[in-house]
């Protein structure tokens, strides 16, 4: 890339990668009216967008951070595999390393992004990933229900299935993992709680004060980074784990996410 070959001239190149090397691990309270006693203190370990393979070093760094992590839940969502690989089957080393050192009680959950395929459902599911295609499922804790739903792509794969999805999940406390924040006037408006989404890599090269330069997204390019609310739902798109198209990161931090359920204080 022209981008690649300017910075390597002036320099800026490796201090680039390094950037893109040096993920963190975001720890976050949310807190929330109506959420279950029983889910206080319930906390979600956030992956998103690994893209495994593209970049040497990653997924030894985010497997650093999440080890001796014991979170209730793992939720995963979406872009394992590299923009620009055909194949698939590579992704299974990563996310079975995964799976060895860590272990929620309530599982891994996950959904596809664009740069995923529907035959890695299979692969996923048989290394004890929950992935959810358009559909919701049921959290049960001491009485008390935690509904979450996971959606297809919404940004290069819509269709009316993810929104039906959204309309036809049980009623409670509800989550919905959704690739990017694109849909998020649909969830909130069927009484979503809380919607974790990725995509956007919060911009990957940013400007200073990491405000993105471009999002990839089509819609709510606002909800490109961090923290933001849709009417009465909480949305966090994480910045990602991994990096796309180019091996770079500018005034962004990659990241894994451990976000804790709070019952908000009368």
């Amino acid at each position: 890339m022209v981008l690649s070959q300017c910075l390597k001239v002036i320099g800026l190149y490796r201090r680039g990668v390094q950037n893109a090397l040096d993920l963190q691990l975001n720890r976050l309270e949310l807190s929330f009216d109506d959420l279950p006693p029983a889910f206080d203190g319930f906390s979600i370990l956030q992956l998103s967008d690994p893209h495994f393979g593209a970049l040497t070093g990653t997924t030894e760094r985010m497997l650093q951070l999440v080890s001796g992590l014991c979170p209730d839940l793992v939720v995963l969502t979406g872009d394992y595999r590299s923009g620009d690989c055909k194949s698939y089957k590579y992704v299974l080393p990563p996310l079975q390393e995964l799976t060895a050192v860590l272990s929620p009680r309530y599982g891994f959950w996950a959904i596809l992004g664009n740069n995923d395929c529907a035959a890695m459902v299979e692969l996923m599911e048989d290394v004890g990933i929950k992935v959810l295609v358009n559909e919701s499922g049921v959290i049960e804790r001491d009485g008390e229900s935690l509904c979450i739903t996971g959606l297809d792509d919404v940004h290069a794969f819509y269709t009316e299935a993810a929104s039906e999805a959204l309309k036809d999940a049980p009623q409670g406390f509800k989550v919905a993992l959704v690739h990017s924040p694109e849909l998020a006037d649909t969830a909130a408006a069927c009484g979503y709680h809380l919607y974790l989404t990725g995509h956007t890599h919060g911009g990957q090269i940013a400007l200073p004060g990491g405000v993105p330069i471009i999002s990839h997204l089509k819609r709510f390019r606002c909800y490109a980074s961090g923290l933001w609310r849709h009417g009465d739902m909480v949305g966090y798109t994480s910045s990602c784990v991994g990096i796309s198209v180019v091996p770079l990161r500018f005034n962004t931090r990659g990241e894994v996410a451990l976000i804790t359920l709070r019952c908000r204080a009368s």
